[in-house]
């Protein structure tokens, strides 16, 4: 077909770098001449259907890419194409001005599609489902300000239980096999920000599991429930506060970001030092501070109910005793209420015993996956289930400062819906937590967000 430059022009009137994208496009209609610049089928053997959506900073960020199936086709969900009909490619998540083109882009769909068909022919009966998916992907590529329509923000966080693990280190991959394990999600997306490929992406890149992708395109993590950061910056930094500074620098490029795409999620946060990243977190996302929560103690204390009910045998109302405060050594045992079957000293002398086991159990990387794992189902089926986890503690125990620190938590789809408070009221708790909370602000301070 004839190219329309001046029409396109007009069209992209209001584009950054107008010029260089309409030079693109004429391009790509010298290679793929029935291929219009709104939207067309292409294909050798089967004609496939996209719609491209060109960004106003094209051709510095790579468009956002649709399959544009008819009322008869359905989408055949895999590694390259989600549930939405978005088409995630390595082409894509490698963009990078002037070697990225939208006809590279092409050929690589051709290419893929060939080996992994993306569509299928539906039956009568399921060709009305196409309906809200038909309406959303228009609303998308035709830049309608209202992308999320009623219809579909209701399919998206009643049916699909999606989440998102940050980082493809080794406590990364140890999360997403805890939760793939569980099978409490029906999407997981696992962002590889390393450069080259780790030991265990790798392996989960040869031996894929159901359900999991593994991308490095922030975008792919859209419309998750629940987001969790495993990353931590690594180097030779000469202070303790180098180090956290470098995580924070890290988190500065990467929250903002991943808030934005999923705007109704919970973050959870399991990198190092948990308290100060998960006030980081909540600082960099502005979510509300029931939907930031870290790790915490959480392992800790199901260990130590564990350890209490089952090696010491003790005749103890289960889920009493929790470990709070800051995740180290400063971390405190509380009973959540006096037992008429155990005295005071008895209970503290219960946990003390109960901790020195606990601290010969360290905390490798599969028993942290674990008990996220734990904690992602309880966000994500609205369990209500108690959990000690870092949440702000401002308020608590007359701690003015704003800071995170583990505490026993009721936690549901919405983050912590609920902060227990005991009522055993110690002395030695509450100097540990108040310890715990200085130390942690004076850092917060020094902190460059």
């Amino acid at each position: 077909m004839e190219f329309d430059c001046e029409g396109l022009r007009r069209l992209l009137s209001k584009y950054k770098f107008r010029d260089l994208t309409v030079e693109e496009l004429k391009n790509v209609n010298m290679f793929f001449p029935h291929f219009r610049y709104s939207v067309d089928t292409y294909g050798n053997t089967y004609n496939i259907p996209i719609r491209l959506w060109i960004l106003d900073s094209h051709p510095f960020a790579p468009p956002i890419c649709f399959l544009k199936p008819t009322a008869n086709m359905g989408i055949s969900v895999g590694k390259h194409v989600d549930a939405q009909g978005r088409i995630y490619l390595p082409y894509l998540q490698n963009w990078s001005h002037p070697k990225s083109v939208i006809v590279g882009l092409i050929k690589e769909m051709i290419a893929k599609f060939q080996e992994e068909l993306p569509l299928y022919s539906l039956s009568s009966s399921d060709e009305a489902r196409q309906v809200d998916l038909l309406a959303y992907i228009a609303k998308i590529t035709e830049g309608v300000s209202d992308i999320n329509s009623k219809n579909w923000e209701n399919h998206e966080t009643k049916t699909i239980k999606k989440i998102t693990v940050v980082g493809g280190g080794e406590l990364g991959v140890a999360c997403t096999l805890a939760i793939s394990a569980k099978g409490i999600v029906d999407r997981l997306v696992l962002l590889d920000l390393s450069e080259g490929t780790k030991g265990g992406m790798m392996d989960l890149d040869i031996f894929k599991l159901p359900n999991v992708e593994i991308s490095k395109d922030l975008s792919a993590s859209a419309h998750s429930k629940v987001v969790i950061f495993t990353v931590n910056s690594l180097g030779s930094s000469q202070s303790y506060l180098d180090v956290v500074q470098r995580n924070v620098d890290m988190f500065k490029a990467l929250v903002p970001a991943l808030a934005h795409h999923s705007q109704h999620s919970v973050l959870l946060v399991a990198s190092q030092p948990v308290e100060i990243m998960t006030y980081v977190t909540w600082k960099l996302s502005a979510f509300p501070a029931n939907r930031v929560i870290g790790i915490g103690c959480n392992l800790d204390s199901q260990r130590l109910q564990y350890i209490i009910t089952n090696v010491l045998k003790a005749q103890t109302s289960e889920k009493q005793v929790w470990v709070i405060g800051e995740q180290g050594e400063d971390k405190v045992t509380n009973w959540g209420s006096q037992e008429e079957v155990m005295n005071h000293n008895s209970q503290v002398q219960l946990s003390s015993r109960a901790m020195e086991l606990l601290r010969e159990k360290g905390q490798r990387s599969c028993s942290v996956g674990l008990s996220v794992a734990d904690l992602v189902d309880s966000l994500v089926n609205d369990k209500k289930k108690m959990h000690s986890v870092s949440t702000l503690a401002k308020g608590y125990c007359d701690i003015n400062s704003e800071v995170y620190l583990s505490l026993p938590c009721i936690l549901g789809s919405n983050g912590v819906s609920e902060v227990i408070k005991s009522t055993v009221k110690e002395d030695r708790v509450t100097e540990k937590l108040h310890s715990s909370a200085s130390l942690l602000h004076g850092l917060q301070q020094q902190l460059k967000l």
